[in-house]
């Protein structure tokens, strides 16, 4: 299915709220592929924890084509920059063999900056500078930031290390402001899938136990079996910081499971701020009720794509 106003389809939503199967679902009625717009969904042997659910990318015994999972290795440090080039050469390739790119995911800044083309470019390194800004104190190097870029990301001023890289960007930013940062329009019909709160928060605590019986701690052993470490599983937030935590016993099981659930919900809110936030900054976003009939959800998705 093409047409003149709509380059792609994405789809948003907070965690456990079904965006992969509606996606798959998406894709199959449209021909269409599914690009992953998760943050953690690109690390290999990163399942359970990611809620990757590739058996739901089978729809009536059709495999749907996905892109942008399991591309890095655990224990790698992906980034919004490098989302953007791999997001634009599947996104060109599924194009050109007249398919539609179905983007999918909760990662609110990796969308936010693949529709709205966020300026980046991968900068080298300053082993000087870092020099410099390792003497400043975190308020010191927060203001600096301040003065020179808008905070897209709050993470980095929350983590120092993060926070000296994020000032080094900025200032590279600055100094070099003839680069070319120039990225191609992409023209989205944004559908958001939508559950009031006490429900969002009632799919967030079932899923956790389900992941939790379907492996998940074990999931962990095998990574810090494999080489990755327990500092990198941390780093990378939500299940594997806390069963990371259980693993070495620095908490208790009971412990893991409350932290984690809470922390899980903070996510979901987090996720349904950024989608606010997009919408305020002119992102039309399309909202579906989670509790419609799968059918009518597809029904209403291609009376706006038409």
């Amino acid at each position: 299915m093409e047409n003149d106003k709509f380059d792609i389809i994405t789809v948003m939503g907070a965690t456990a709220g079904g965006k992969t199967s509606f996606a798959a679902n998406l894709a199959y009625e449209f021909n269409g592929e599914i690009i992953s717009a998760d943050s953690r969904q690109v690390y290999r042997g990163m399942n359970i924890g990611t809620g990757k659910d590739l058996e739901e990318f089978i729809i009536n015994d059709k495999q749907i084509p996905y892109h942008l999972i399991d591309i890095a290795d655990a224990g790698t440090k992906y980034n919004v920059f490098e989302y953007q080039k791999d997001f634009l050469s599947v996104y060109t390739d599924i194009k050109n063999r007249r398919k539609l790119p179905i983007l999918c995911g909760g990662t609110g800044m990796y969308i936010d900056a693949v529709l709205k083309g966020y300026k980046l470019i991968n900068v080298p390194h300053n082993e000087k500078l870092k020099e410099q800004l390792e003497k400043q104190t975190d308020k010191e190097l927060i203001d600096i930031l301040k003065q020179n870029k808008d905070l897209h990301n709050r993470s980095d001023i929350t983590n120092r290390k993060r926070l000296i890289r994020a000032v080094e960007i900025a200032l590279y930013y600055k100094k070099n402001k003839d680069i070319d940062f120039s990225y191609p329009e992409i023209k989205s019909l944004n559908i958001q899938i939508v559950f009031d709160r006490n429900s969002r928060r009632k799919r967030i605590s079932q899923r956790l136990k389900k992941r939790l019986q379907s492996g998940m701690i074990e999931e962990v052993e095998r990574l810090i079996g494999s080489g990755v470490s327990a500092e990198t599983l941390k780093y990378y937030g939500l299940e594997y910081k806390f069963i990371t935590e259980y693993v070495l016993g620095e908490i208790t099981y009971e412990d893991m499971f409350s932290q984690l659930e809470t922390a899980i919900h903070q996510f979901s809110k987090r996720q349904m701020t950024w989608f606010r936030k997009m919408e305020k900054d002119g992102h039309k976003i399309y909202k579906i009720d989670g509790y419609l009939p799968l059918n009518k959800q597809i029904e209403r998705v291609k009376e706006l794509f038409s």
